[in-house]
């Protein structure tokens, strides 16, 4: 194995198949709700936030519930959950699969599956959402974009969770979570604008918290997410080395707590901290150290220098 190919989390035995079947029509309807309506939502407020509709009350609701929906998602679902990045108590290990849930994308065994498999098969044949999987040209880099960005969410075929994720298959705590992901999912719609009724004492006010801090929130952190799939893999740069096309996007390192410092990720997937240089913030790592400082995580896999000089000479 090169320094390029770190591994990530053990995977089931690699004879099962990658596709364990097609999604059934129930929850694909649900794929389309939950990924359009959030995302009309997100530009409907385009003209709203110049007129009407938006108070600090929403925006403060919407900043506590974007934190915490999306570290579920960077510390949770990924470098925890996917990468194994550290070990969890149980009670924050049931916390950050019910966070990363807060952020509707996904249930959290399947979120893990889907990138398992991207770390598997990056950027060829078998990665769920590569943006090169249709070739090189103008317009097949722009069907490429659609699909890495959101349109691989379309696509009915199931990755195989019996081979990417039997560790979480056997936690009946996670698969519990996992199962009430429907209910989650109302959850991070409704207690925003329940919080907004009972702060402005108002209708008025838990309509537009629902708004700005359920629809729009979770329609502003579907987007940032997707971009890693998709921008994080067609432009920035690539410091260190890597099998696949994997950069960093310095724009949006603040919106996604630290994951758009891709590049170092791909070349070093289990490590707690993917803003490694100097001037690259990287909240999800800082969030990590503040759990390991507070005893809730250990065996955190920190970068070491020499293994960073290894990775970089390598590129």
């Amino acid at each position: 194995m090169t320094v390029a190919e770190s591994p990530t989390r053990p995977a089931g035995p690699p004879g099962r198949p990658i596709i364990a079947g097609r999604r059934g029509l129930a929850p694909h309807i649900g794929v389309y709700i939950f990924v359009i309506l959030p995302m009309l939502a997100l530009v409907a407020a385009i003209p709203f936030v110049w007129g009407w509709g938006l108070t600090w009350t929403d925006v403060a609701i919407a900043a506590v519930f974007y934190a915490v929906s999306c570290l579920g998602v960077t510390v949770g679902y990924h470098r925890y959950f996917t990468h194994g990045s550290f070990k969890a108590v149980r009670p924050l290990r049931v916390a950050l699969a019910l966070a990363g849930s807060l952020a509707m994308q996904g249930p959290v065994i399947t979120w893990v599956a889907d990138h398992r498999r991207h770390h598997a098969f990056s950027d060829k044949e078998g990665d769920p959402h590569s943006p090169w999987l249709f070739g090189t040209g103008p317009a097949a880099l722009a069907k490429g974009f659609w699909h890495s960005h959101m349109g691989w969410l379309f696509d009915r075929d199931t990755t195989n969770r019996e081979r990417f994720t039997p560790d979480l298959l056997a936690d009946r705590g996670i698969r519990r979570v996992d199962a009430l992901f429907g209910l989650w999912s109302v959850v991070t719609l409704l207690l925003p604008a329940l919080l907004g009724g009972l702060i402005t004492m108002s209708w008025w006010g838990a309509l537009t918290a629902f708004f700005w801090a359920g629809l729009v929130r979770v329609g502003l952190l579907h987007h940032v997410t997707w971009s890693i799939n998709s921008i994080c893999h067609m432009i920035g740069d690539q410091p260190f080395a890597a099998r696949d096309h994997s950069r960093n996007v310095w724009p949006l390192a603040i919106l996604s707590a630290g994951e758009s410092w891709h590049n170092l990720h791909h070349a070093d997937p289990t490590c707690a901290r993917h803003g490694v240089q100097r001037g690259q913030i990287d909240i999800s790592a800082r969030v990590i150290w503040i759990f390991e400082k507070l005893g809730w995580a250990h065996s955190v896999r920190w970068p070491t220098p020499r293994r960073l000089e290894r990775l970089a000479r390598a590129s």
